[in-house]
């Protein structure tokens, strides 16, 4: 399966930010997906993931409240809503699936990997 990521850019503290990973070439309701980050000069790091029917949901804990992970079965897509968004969150973002009913917060774990779409937040 092919992942496309889409959806970043630039933003102020405080502000919002919805990404995209369209999926492509394969079954996507077979596959968890999981979103993960990587800062520059940082180990890349679990963000948030969804089971493969969209029902359960799982999120590192620095971002809980503010970011939501969902899915669209219909239209192949995943989403991770980014709200009151901090510079901290500031890096790559990657989608990530797995071909599995549950995800895993380890990125060695999944299977097939989208470009990354940066996301800065200025203080």
């Amino acid at each position: 399966v092919q992942l496309q990521a889409s959806g970043g850019g630039l933003v102020q503290a405080g502000g919002s930010l919805r990404l995209s990973c369209a999926a492509s070439g394969g079954t996507f309701s077979r596959y968890a997906m999981g979103w993960f980050r990587q800062a520059p000069g940082k180990e890349r790091e679990f963000v948030a993931a969804v089971d493969r029917s969209g029902t359960f949901t799982y999120y590192e804990d620095s971002v809980k409240g503010r970011f939501t992970v969902s899915r669209n079965n219909a239209k192949n897509t995943a989403y991770l809503q980014m709200n009151s968004l901090k510079p901290e969150d500031t890096a790559v973002y990657y989608c990530a699936a797995v071909e599995a009913l549950y995800p895993t917060t380890g990125w060695d774990r999944y299977d097939y990997w989208g470009q990354g779409t940066q996301v800065t937040v200025s203080s």
